[in-house]
């Protein structure tokens, strides 16, 4: 029954790091896919997500070899590393979701405005759109904007503004990455349970002696 207990403690805790990495890997996936053509995966939470999800597979690799070899050195700071990663992940999941369409607005006007033309342009063309929000407040800004605008769009006379196509762009990646996070969050707090559990079996292919 030892055994059995033992080696089911193992299986699970190799599955679930396992599943960390895919979870790593799929955040990184979203917010490169979606940072190729939105200037909203420049702000700082979603830079975060990105960099959580670098650690989470730093941190699964470091889980597997433990529980592997039960080290227990290694599961010890692997549970207190996997426990401060769930409280950033968790806080940073629900600043995705929180994240605001006025939020993600000034963002976009941020970053519009550290752009040179050439740099607009190439966006524009790239996105098939023209200008960015046309608000009351930038109306002279989008309107030079559109004017100088070559993209593919203009030709036919019917342009998107790329700010609407950021916004929704962008919205779609704080949503992805934010209840992706927040789901696999908990699923960490389980991590540090099943590892408390481990690190406290005897691996019953060991001597009677040992710890």
């Amino acid at each position: 029954m030892v055994k059995v207990g033992f080696s089911c403690m193992r299986s699970a805790l190799c599955a679930l790091n396992v599943v960390y990495m895919m979870v790593g890997i799929l955040l990184i996936g979203v917010a490169a896919w979606k940072k190729g053509f939105a200037l909203v995966a420049s702000s700082n939470i979603v830079s975060g997500v990105v960099a959580l999800a670098v650690i989470l597979l730093l941190i699964s690799m470091l889980g597997l070899v433990g529980t592997v070899r039960h080290h227990q050195i290694l599961l010890f700071f692997y549970m207190v590393i996997l426990l401060v990663v769930f409280l950033f992940q968790f806080g940073v999941s629900c600043s995705c979701l929180a994240f605001s369409t006025e939020q993600q607005e000034n963002v976009l006007h941020s970053s519009w405005g550290t752009m040179d033309s050439d740099a607009r342009k190439n966006l524009e063309q790239h996105m098939d759109c023209c200008g960015l929000i046309d608000s009351p407040e930038k109306r002279e800004e989008f309107s030079m904007d559109a004017s100088l605008c070559t993209a593919a769009c203009k030709v036919k006379g019917i342009c998107f503004k790329c700010g609407d196509l950021l916004l929704e762009d962008g919205g779609e990646a704080l949503k992805i990455l934010g209840g992706v996070g927040l789901f696999f969050s908990f699923s960490e707090l389980l991590g540090v349970w099943l590892v408390l559990r481990y690190r406290n079996q005897k691996d019953p292919q060991t001597g009677p002696d040992a710890f």
